[in-house]
């Protein structure tokens, strides 16, 4: 039998770390128009998404905001690392994205920042210039 199926690769990243005795966890995230997203977090272990509809605007600790479209690829190596925003970068429709997470068994996927942190690595923040640019093609 003769397969048509056709392999696109969409991302190709040597994480830097995979935690031992690794749990994977898969799951969809809805933003509404405009929506936020999760305050400053960060994740156990590294984190992979595709942006099924919709703009995402997303801003890692040490790197500038940027926006990820419908049909792209992203990641994040997790650890230590901050989060900061992936927020629905469309006032008018909605953003919907999957992810796979690689965790540390016993420890949450995902883990709150609190202001306190925030504040003392404020130095660690990526470039904001960007951000004018971004939230006005909102």
């Amino acid at each position: 039998m003769e397969s048509n199926s056709q392999l696109t690769m969409l991302l190709d990243v040597v994480p830097p770390r995979i935690p031992a005795g690794t749990e994977v966890m898969t799951a969809t995230v809805d933003l509404p128009p405009g929506d936020p997203g999760t305050p400053p977090h960060r994740h156990s272990g590294p984190v992979f998404g595709y942006l099924l509809e919709g703009e995402l605007l997303f801003e890692l600790e040490g790197e500038a905001p940027r926006v990820i479209k419908e049909g792209e690829a992203f990641w994040e190596p997790g650890g230590d690392l901050i989060h900061y925003q992936a927020a629905n970068h469309l006032a008018d429709r909605p953003t919907r994205f999957v992810v796979v997470m690689l965790g540390v068994p016993g420890q949450p996927m995902l883990t709150l920042v609190d202001a306190e942190e925030l504040d003392a690595r404020r130095d660690r923040r990526g470039a904001r210039t960007a951000d004018a640019d971004l939230s006005e093609a909102n």
